[in-house]
């Protein structure tokens, strides 16, 4: 079994908030990322996946075909966008860069085990300091 990752990045404006809550509670929640004028970050993407490698090609997957299956479902869809309003598969999550994770996950899991892969982690950093790193439920 061997690992290989693909690095993105995107830009991307959102605010986190419970729609059911009020702009007290919700600042109280999330501090200035509750912000009604919405936040930004310069996001970084990786995304691992994991298999054996195939004896015909010498690799587990195309790194040209999984950069472009990422940038197809997730970094044309997420890249200059607001996170909260422009970005279909986020439309029902508060948007935390853990719902972000977990959603990204869920956009290339099947995708990439068409490539004759399969998905191990999906890391996005929001900040240099803040990252989330999800391995599928």
């Amino acid at each position: 079994m061997i690992y290989i990752t693909r690095r993105e990045v995107f830009n991307a404006a959102h605010r986190v908030y419970n729609k059911e809550w009020s702009d007290e509670k919700n600042f109280k929640v999330y501090g200035k990322c509750a912000n009604p004028s919405w936040h930004g970050h310069n996001y970084t993407l990786f995304v691992t996946i994991k298999g054996n490698i195939r004896s015909d090609i010498g690799y587990v997957a195309d790194l040209k075909a999984v950069s472009t299956l990422i940038r197809d479902r997730i970094i044309e869809k997420v890249d200059h966008k607001n996170i909260n309003l422009e970005v279909d598969f986020m439309s029902s999550r508060i948007p935390s860069t853990e719902n972000i994770a977990i959603a990204i996950w869920e956009e290339l899991e099947a995708p990439i085990r068409k490539l004759g892969a399969e998905l191990h982690c999906v890391k996005l950093e929001e900040t240099e300091n803040n990252f989330v790193e999800y391995y599928g439920a």
